[in-house]
């Protein structure tokens, strides 16, 4: 894939960077915690996603501000803030009508611009998303005000290091089920999207988000999915989501990663769903989603080797055993 990046500026005065892809109706991806033009088109994280909405449509991917190639000395970061980077990468493309695509942290800033900019959004797309961020949740799911000062000390303090485990503690939790290369490289992509200081002004941010008041006030046609397993963003967070926008589809899928690989079910999930609620049409398997499903069915095979790596030798143990005992009897009689 080839992104073409291009710079625009927000209302107060922030550069924005952001890239297109594909040709099509366009859907805009809200900027996230926390992403990079470059690193993201090619990563085992975001790759597929990125080549899958590409191929029947122009997908608008941005760095908000503070992250990525966008501007980064930035004094704050907020929901109201981050509204305007949207609004300046849309307006700077020049976009009527596009669909909505809200991921994580990007949910909350998709339902906001669809709440004040109806006229422009054709469809609500929020996966792994939330009205509620940690300081506001129920239950277990929630932080006090002094666990989130603490975290945000911690990036504080390890961000940048050269050491992996203080930015481990948060790539875990993405992809608790990916395996090395998918850690390292959000460990990088952690590292190079923004500073320690940076990272920890979004930690706050994030954890303070609360959009419950806008749910009902949503007029768009929306699909909400949502992962069972979801450690970052609580299954409950997708629920309550569909639950208070009127006529939301809701979506459950099978995995337990916050962001969904490609070789999971909630890949298949997601590339069935989208592009039914968009209506999109059916077409001819492309070269991209032809080299999707080689390289998805390669890395199943994989790791279901793993899996029963361990129960071959188990047999071939047994069956030698049986061998040599079988051998003694025989030997005996």
């Amino acid at each position: 894939m080839e992104q073409e990046i291009r710079f625009c500026r927000t209302e107060d005065g922030v550069r924005i960077a952001y890239a297109t892809t594909g040709k099509g109706s366009p859907i805009v991806r809200p900027g996230h915690w926390l992403t990079h033009l470059e690193y993201d088109l090619k990563s085992p994280i975001w790759g597929h996603l990125i080549e899958g909405l590409s191929e029947q449509h122009q997908f608008v991917r941005y760095d908000p501000r503070g992250t990525g190639l966008s501007d980064r000395n930035v004094d704050a970061v907020s929901p109201e803030l981050w509204l305007k980077d949207i609004e300046a990468v849309v307006n700077d493309l020049g976009l009527e009508r596009f669909a909505l695509l809200g991921i994580s942290q990007g949910g909350p800033t998709s339902i906001r611009y669809a709440v004040e900019h109806p006229d422009k959004v054709t469809h609500l797309i929020l996966y792994g998303s939330y009205a509620r961020g940690r300081l506001h949740r129920d239950g277990k799911d929630r932080l006090s005000p002094e666990m989130v000062d603490a975290m945000s000390t911690l990036i504080e303090q390890g961000w940048g290091s050269d050491n992996e485990s203080y930015r481990e503690l948060f790539s875990s939790a993405q992809v608790p089920s990916g395996n090395r290369e998918m850690i390292r490289f959000l460990n990088d992509l952690e590292k190079v999207s923004a500073t320690p200081e940076m990272a920890a002004k979004y930690w706050r941010a994030v954890a303070d988000i609360d959009k419950r008041n806008l749910l009902p006030q949503v007029k768009v046609p929306t699909l909400v999915l949502h992962c069972r397993g979801d450690r970052v963003a609580p299954f409950n967070s997708g629920r309550e989501l569909a639950s208070g926008i009127a006529g939301a589809k809701f979506v459950p899928m099978e995995g337990e990663n916050h962001l969904f690989l490609e070789d999971e079910p909630a890949h298949t999930t997601f590339f069935e769903e989208v592009p039914r609620f968009l209506g999109d049409k059916p077409r001819a398997l492309s070269t991209g989603a032809a080299r999707r499903h080689v390289r998805g069915f390669h890395a199943a095979t994989q790791r279901l080797h793993h899996i029963i790596e361990p129960y071959y030798m188990v047999v071939a143990v047994a069956t030698a055993v049986v061998g040599v005992i079988s051998f003694v009897v025989t030997k005996l009689v």
